[in-house]
């Protein structure tokens, strides 16, 4: 009797079907969560964006660059949140002539109302042990640095490619990592795929902190 030939979609397949399922129910909810407090989901990216650098505002072609968006499109949701008070613009502290955009008061509030909101996604999440989320997010910390370097997606703000990351200086599992911006030790769990305080290490210490970090020289 001759055997039934495999019909099994390769592994890559089915891996890249489910991240295709997840990314659906998350873009639904991105709109959701935006259209609850009035906004589409770029505006809402944008202020959650924003809040996130409080410190100091953002000029519109690095929004534009951190979206991977045009800088017409960003400019256009730049200014529907003008309109609705939800941004501002100010002096930019590193250059007078340039004006950067930062968060209103009031954008703040909406970000915080938006993520108050009903996340199927968050539950699901939320629903793994903690092992398993922390794996789940070393795994994403790669794929999300394999399509920055392929140039699938513009530069992200990961701690893996910051000027302050520092892998595997400590002996301790659980916090083998140093954070030179604050000073301290932490761990895996606390990898950031979006920090606020991020600035991009040089290529090649990116490359070396990489290699480190997987453990492909000798800690």
């Amino acid at each position: 009797m001759s055997k039934e030939p495999d019909t099994t979609p390769p592994l890559i397949d089915r891996i890249g079907d489910g991240l295709s399922r997840v990314a659906t129910a998350m873009r639904t909810e991105a709109w959701s969560s935006a259209e609850a407090i009035g906004l589409n989901p770029t505006q809402l990216q944008i202020l959650t964006f924003l809040v996130a650098r409080r410190r100091s505002g953002m000029r519109v072609k690095q929004i534009a660059g951190y979206l991977g968006v045009s800088q017409p499109t960003a400019t256009d949701s730049v200014n529907a949140l003008l309109r609705k008070g939800l941004v501002e613009k100010r002096p930019d502290p590193s250059d007078a002539r340039a004006l950067s955009v930062a968060t209103t008061p009031a954008g703040e509030d909406a970000v915080r109302q938006a993520g108050r909101l009903a996340s199927a996604t968050e539950d699901a999440i939320a629903s793994l042990s903690r092992l398993e989320q922390q794996d789940l997010l070393m795994h994403l910390v790669k794929i999300i640095r394999g399509l920055q370097a392929a140039g699938a997606i513009p530069e992200q703000r990961v701690c893996v490619n910051c000027r302050y990351f520092r892998p595997h200086v400590y002996d301790d599992p659980k916090a083998p990592h140093h954070c030179a911006f604050v000073d301290a030790a932490f761990g895996p769990a606390e990898l950031r795929v979006d920090c606020g305080e991020y600035e991009t290490a040089e290529p090649e210490a990116q490359r070396a902190a990489w290699r480190l970090f997987n453990r492909e020289e000798t800690v």
